[in-house]
């Protein structure tokens, strides 16, 4: 068997996520109590909801910041893979948390409509800028890995549906101080809920994707197959398994049948052939191939183990 490694970097200093996760944690540390005391005090459900939801994003950088501080720790006998998918399982509980805390703020937001209550709309106000400037100074902060990494844009999200939170909450909060709107508290709880359902499915849809170790969506079986029996030498390419381990690594696993018993640097010849096709069209790039002549085994592309 053959394999080959390559590997992806990141433009950014790992230590520079560290770095801004753990900046984020302490601003959403501040974000989180000074509204739960100015919920309580004011009486806004937005308010606290808000809170609530700074809470869950404290919960989501700490695990963002540990998975990737695992993430880069090396592989031993006992973890062969190291901790390299512990930054998708991030993904996984964190986008997971966004639902749970849509859910809890739909019930409440429901509750408030059938009981709504006079709020002091000063202290929402000055809450919510708060709310808004640290989340968006966070935000700032991950912005540019959340686009490489799905740890990282996990925990963007996280900031980034708070941020528009918080601006939900200062927009409720004016129209109660000047048009003594109060029902608006709840029916911006319940749009806050709904945006955070949206934002979090499709993460935690594609997060799943990776930890049941499906085919990445772009990753064309049966065209790869098709192009590898175009070679010459070879008779069937079968016993296909294309997952993704993590954010950088793609991996194709294989058997090919030979027309020929082939030497040993025929093989790999071939193999290089294999590897710069489907690294250059299909960034698949780490390359495991069972070489065979006319082995008795089934010869169907996809085999169920």
């Amino acid at each position: 068997m053959a394999h080959n490694h390559s590997h992806n970097h990141s433009h950014t200093h790992p230590d520079l996520k560290g770095r801004n996760l753990l900046i984020s944690i302490f601003l959403n540390i501040l974000i989180t109590v000074s509204q739960v005391i100015g919920g309580l005090i004011s009486g806004s459900l937005a308010l606290l909801s808000d809170a609530l939801h700074n809470f869950s994003d404290v919960l989501s950088l700490v695990v963002s910041y540990l998975a990737n501080k695992l993430s880069k720790k090396q592989a031993s006998l006992h973890r062969t893979f190291g901790y390299k998918r512990a930054e998708i399982l991030a993904a996984f509980i964190n986008a997971s948390t966004l639902i749970i805390v849509a859910i809890l703020l739909i019930i409440e937001a429901i509750k408030r409509f059938q009981d709504p209550e006079e709020i002091k709309s000063n202290l929402v106000i000055w809450m919510s800028l708060l709310g808004i400037i640290a989340n968006g100074i966070s935000v700032l902060l991950l912005k540019k890995d959340s686009e490489a990494n799905m740890n990282m844009r996990s925990a963007y999200l996280h900031l980034l549906t708070d941020m528009m939170a918080s601006v939900a909450v200062l927009i409720g909060g004016l129209l109660m101080k000047f048009y003594q709107i109060y029902w608006i508290d709840s029916a911006l709880t319940l749009a806050i809920a709904i945006y955070l359902i949206w934002m979090g499915f499709d993460l935690l849809k594609t997060s799943t994707k990776v930890l049941m170790l499906f085919t990445p969506d772009h990753i064309p079986i049966k065209q790869i197959v098709e192009e590898i029996n175009a070679f010459d030498v070879v008779k069937n390419f079968h016993h296909v398994h294309v997952w993704q381990l993590n954010e950088d690594e793609v991996h194709l696993e294989a058997h090919i049948d030979f027309n020929e018993d082939i030497t040993l640097s025929e093989f790999d010849s071939v193999l290089h052939e294999i590897e710069d096709l489907v690294f250059d069209k299909y960034h698949i790039n780490h390359v495991n191939i069972q070489p065979e002549y006319r082995k008795p085994d089934a010869k169907d592309v996809i085999v169920q183990d």
